[in-house]
């Protein structure tokens, strides 16, 4: 796996992730362009179902400077690739459990295939992100105590 084109980071803040894969996307020659430019912004972004299929809403990949009148609408949404096994799974997750589909994180593969790291998510409540804050602080004070001691 190559450096992400863009990372979600207040997902793992604001949700408690729990089974992670990989989707491909359907894009325009010009979003993979603006992609490769290295510009794309998954942070308010969610994947949704849409009968049998699953779409990413509200990803924003901004227009191809050099692509005129050929560019591709910026926050369309696009669909994602995926085996019907793990779509029937990612539909039965949310719509029985209550689960949200969050991207995590866009890349180009190996091959040069544009992906995106999808996961299941439940939501954390105030409380929650308090008690990780509060864990990620008691680490981080550990490290620094053990340092200083040896």
């Amino acid at each position: 796996m190559t450096r992400p084109i863009a990372e979600n980071r207040r997902a793992r803040y604001d949700y408690f992730l729990e089974d992670s894969m990989e989707a491909g996307l359907v894009l325009t020659g010009t979003e993979v362009k603006s992609l490769r430019v290295g510009r794309a912004n998954i942070a308010e972004s969610y994947a949704a179902v849409e009968g049998r299929e699953i779409v990413l809403v509200n990803a924003d990949i901004p227009p191809y400077g050099h692509a005129n009148r050929f560019n591709h609408e910026p926050r369309r949404p696009r669909k994602l690739l995926m085996h019907r096994k793990q779509i029937d799974k990612l539909i039965a997750s949310v719509q029985r459990d209550g689960r949200t589909i969050i991207p995590v994180k866009l890349y180009f593969n190996d091959k040069g295939t544009a992906k995106l790291e999808i996961a299941l998510a439940k939501g954390k409540k105030n409380h929650d992100k308090r008690a990780t804050e509060a864990d990620r602080d008691w680490k981080r004070e550990q490290g620094r105590l053990m340092r200083d001691r040896g």
